[in-house]
């Protein structure tokens, strides 16, 4: 009886250290999964995805980097969000980074009906909301500044400052009717010669003709009616009213092209700053990127310290 009873009692520990180490087993290959969880969460690799906008127009943006801290990145008119691929590249370790493609642009949809900077500001919006990210530095180029803006008066309390690139020139300039019209009226005769034109003229003579032979092709291949349209809406856009909704902080990365008035900018906006760079065109994050980056870099320290162990990054 005696030898039954040990036995039994090491039938028992056997079982009990089985069991045990199951139960280890579980917790680890639990704890390995929210590792690979979280790897993936935090990962820098980028993955591009969509969403609907309030409109139902579908809208593409790839995001990257750890964290919630975001920068999102809204292109100008014609253009899509692959013209910030040097941006999302600098700053993927730092900051979540995003860019998005406006409905009509790119590989978003194009069956909206009612094409304003309001509706693109709600693209802008839908993204922000599908990815939880907050809070938000706004960074808009040429029309996308206007975006930005309207972005910001729909998700005042997730943006903490924009910043345009090239643009704000004038926040408290309008055109009328006939003003638009006469801008808008070769595009409509001849959209591909009218827009390389534009484009061209938009550069510096001294610009890299392969940039600018590629960025005026792939404009003009924009759809004529979208292009069209938005021009007209970002017309009749009124930013200086935006930002008497939601007074946020705005900073500019301008080429030195055409004049800023900084002052009729300050009156505006809750603070305006301009950093010129010299001798660049209208699109000086594709023609200066590296130059582009590091005054990006310095901009978004104001609100986001940087620390100094990452400070010689991008």
């Amino acid at each position: 009886m005696e030898r039954s009873g040990q036995g039994h009692s090491r039938g028992q520990r056997l079982v009990l250290c089985l069991a045990a180490a199951a139960l280890l087993w579980v917790a680890v290959m639990v704890a390995c999964g929210q590792s690979d969880q979280q790897a993936v969460v935090d990962s820098a690799e980028p993955r591009t995805d969509s969403v609907v906008s309030a409109d139902g127009v579908m809208i593409h943006y790839t995001a990257a980097g750890p964290g919630d801290s975001a920068l999102v990145f809204v292109h100008g008119w014609s253009c899509d969000r692959t013209y910030f691929q040097d941006q999302l590249e600098a700053f993927d370790d730092l900051y979540r980074v995003v860019a998005v493609d406006l409905a009509g642009h790119g590989q978003s949809g194009t069956n909206r009906t009612d094409w304003t900077i309001e509706a693109f500001g709600a693209d802008v919006v839908a993204v922000m909301n599908e990815l939880d990210i907050e809070p938000v530095i706004l960074v808009g180029h040429s029309m996308g500044g206007a975006v930005v803006v309207e972005a910001a008066r729909q998700a005042p309390g997730r943006v903490e400052a924009l910043i345009g690139i090239d643009t704000y020139q004038d926040l408290t300039q309008t055109w009328d009717d006939d003003q638009a019209r006469q801008f808008v009226a070769p595009f409509t005769q001849d959209f591909p010669a009218a827009t390389r034109l534009f484009v061209q003229q938009m550069f510096r003579g001294n610009a890299d003709t392969a940039l600018v032979h590629r960025v005026s092709e792939d404009m003009a291949s924009a759809p004529k009616d979208v292009a069209i349209a938005s021009f007209k809406a970002l017309a009749a856009y009124d930013p200086a009213a935006a930002l008497a909704e939601m007074r946020k902080p705005i900073r500019s990365i301008n080429a030195d092209m055409y004049p800023t008035n900084i002052e009729a900018n300050q009156q505006a906006a809750a603070s305006y700053e301009v950093t010129f760079m010299p001798g660049q065109g209208h699109f000086p994050h594709l023609e200066a990127p590296e130059t582009f980056n590091r005054i990006l870099r310095e901009t978004i320290s104001e609100f986001w310290p940087i620390d100094s162990a990452v400070a010689d990054g991008p």
